[in-house]
């Protein structure tokens, strides 16, 4: 076989390969839409891409000439997947929002990485033929803009959800962040309209570029605080994926373009479904002025009322309908465990047990929906808020574990409150609630919960893993 046919057989084995990875990738989308096949799903989408890679170091050629650096390239590998591995076996399921936020930025900064690269060599005969205006440079300056900005966003989303950075809430900041998009959109425009013979000429700008869309990445993120960081999340996930997608148009990778788009696509679907659930604009979003800056003046001015551990228990398993709403106190308590067993006993006992689930409930998307899943809860007994709301009134107990500002009556009955006009789960229409907190600290949007303070509402203080095995002790003496 000589060198030409060679050439060609290889091209159609990779690119068949490519084809082949991107219906793994999308089959594994499909699959992680329900948490009984999620597991499934990631393993198939893995496989996709180890596919890709293997193939793309066997049969791609550039020039006709091989891959090099190839033990550099396996090297590599095997140092990402071995930190990788032990960074994922090792994370609580409290900081899988950090990760989730950590591995994002990784993804982000690669394919900054990539432009910042590939910019000083574009080719030559391209810029004589048609300019710096050409779709291969605008690529290269979307992909470095978007992959710098999910970088730096991520980077400031993981010490926000780690503590170690606060919230930076300024009146004229989306102006500052509308300014700066305008800019970066106009330096876009700055480059692609210069006369040179070479992009290397051009170099210096896309490092300026690159600090300016540092800049928006963190200004961008700074300002949001409470129950938003979810959306953000999503959004820098989308950011993510369109960074990526930019690098497969770059290469005229299939397998690259399908994957970023999916990533793309599926991040920017789900935040425009979680703006819908918060009730926010996504340009709110993009400008980041999300979380609003308002202070509720909800001071706490009413009687706390507590129960006991036996008084809980009876009245939970003489209800016919429970409804258990969890929150990121259940995450950081490690009981979701426990608290399914409190739902097999209270259901053995002819109770009908359902866990309330808010879009934004945690850290992270579908946080709530991950940690039950962990614990083995029916995904049939998840209920989103929206469609549990309307039982609530038939409810006999409500029992809110370690979620506050997705049940805080604030969202509708206080416009100066930073969540006001955010749907939630409407606690208050139960007949009875139990409310189990450590103590009477604020949730994450830092406001006070009236909830709390309502005629129906029993607090039952204490970690939330000591308190529902000592509940479930006692619902078993009953």
């Amino acid at each position: 076989m000589n060198d030409v046919a060679q050439f060609s057989y290889g091209i159609s084995i990779l690119e068949i390969i490519y084809v082949i990875a991107s219906v793994l990738f999308i089959l594994g989308l499909k699959l992680l839409s329900h948490p009984l096949t999620a597991r499934r799903g990631n393993a198939l989408a893995a496989t996709g891409m180890i596919l890709a890679i293997i193939a793309t170091i066997i049969f791609h050629r550039k020039d006709g000439e091989p891959i090099g650096n190839i033990p550099l390239i396996i090297t590599a590998i095997v140092i990402g997947t071995l930190i990788g591995w032990v960074i994922a076996r090792r994370v609580r399921m409290t900081a899988m929002p950090q990760l989730v936020s950590f591995f994002n930025g990784m993804g982000g900064g690669a394919a900054a990485l990539i432009s910042m690269m590939e910019f000083p060599h574009v080719s030559p005969e391209l810029i004589a033929k048609s300019g710096m205006a050409n779709g291969h440079v605008l690529a290269i300056l979307l992909g470095l803009v978007i992959g710098t900005i999910s970088w730096a966003g991520s980077m400031i989303a993981f010490g926000k959800l780690d503590g170690w950075i606060g919230d930076l809430r300024v009146r004229a900041m989306k102006y500052v962040n509308l300014a700066i998009l305008l800019f970066l959109a106009g330096f876009i425009v700055f480059i692609m309209t210069r006369d040179v013979s070479a992009s290397a000429e051009l170099t210096p700008y896309i490092y300026i570029m690159f600090a300016v869309a540092v800049v928006y990445g963190v200004l961008f993120v700074m300002p949001i605080g409470g129950a938003d960081m979810p959306v953000v999340i999503s959004l820098l996930n989308s950011f993510t994926g369109v960074a990526a997608a930019m690098g497969g148009f770059l290469y005229n990778n299939q397998a690259m373009l399908t994957g970023g788009i999916l990533v793309g696509s599926a991040g920017t679907i789900l935040t425009i479904l979680m703006c819908k659930a918060m009730n926010r604009s996504l340009l709110n979003v993009i400008v980041g002025v999300f979380g609003g800056g308002g202070h509720a003046d909800t001071a706490g001015t009413g009687t706390i009322r507590e129960i006991s551990l036996s008084d809980a228990a009876v009245l939970l398993s003489y209800s016919k309908k429970v409804v258990i709403v969890p929150g990121y106190g259940l995450a950081v308590a490690q009981a979701q465990h426990i608290c399914h067993e409190l739902d097999k006993l209270l259901d053995e006992k002819g109770v009908e047990v359902k866990y309330a689930i808010h879009p934004v409930a945690g850290r992270m998307p579908g946080h709530m929906n991950v940690l039950l899943a962990e614990a083995d809860v029916p995904y049939e007994q998840l209920i989103e808020s929206d469609e549990i709301n309307p039982d609530l009134p038939a409810t006999d107990v409500l029992v809110v574990i370690g979620a506050n500002d997705v049940v805080n009556p604030a969202a509708e009955d206080d416009p100066s409150s930073p969540i006001y006009g955010m749907p939630i789960i409407k606690a208050r229409d139960a007949r009875n609630i139990i409310v189990m907190k450590r103590g009477m600290g604020k949730g994450y949007a830092a406001i006070e919960n009236m909830l709390f303070f309502n005629e129906k509402t029993r607090m039952l203080f204490g970690d939330a893993k000591a308190t529902l095995q000592n509940l479930v002790n006692e619902v078993k003496n009953l």
